[in-house]
């Protein structure tokens, strides 16, 4: 059975590129386009890892992963960071909010597919 990923993030080309790349691995990937989104789209589902994007719209990543940790359903599973950012600062900020991993942009897949087989054992 594949693995089942959400990916959020707020650029079009990004989730493209991150459905494509975790496609062709096998995997069964959802998208939200915003940290709001991701929060509707979770609960019709029970992804076994989730990507998200810190810098976004209407509820951004810190804010994403603190809702997503709030629901007993999600409150173990695995979330990446895939950002921009690199600053030591979030990085500390995404991991007192339940984050798991942090890769920054932009990704290598074989990298980001290996980070997704760690985090999902």
């Amino acid at each position: 059975m594949p693995l089942t990923i959400l990916a959020v993030d707020d650029s079009r080309t990004m989730r493209d590129m991150i459905c494509m790349a975790l496609n062709e691995a096998g995997f069964d990937v959802s998208l939200a386009e915003d940290g709001e989104h991701g929060l509707e789209v979770l609960q019709g589902m029970s992804p076994n890892v989730i990507i998200t994007d810190i810098n976004m719209p209407k509820l951004d990543g810190f804010g994403f992963i603190e809702g997503v940790r709030q629901t007993s359903a999600h409150r173990v599973t695995p979330i990446l960071v895939l950002t921009t950012e690199s600053d030591p600062k979030l990085k500390m900020r995404a991991k007192a909010a339940g984050a798991t991993g942090w890769i920054v942009k932009p990704f290598d897949k074989t990298k980001l597919i290996a980070a997704i087989k760690r985090v999902a054992a």
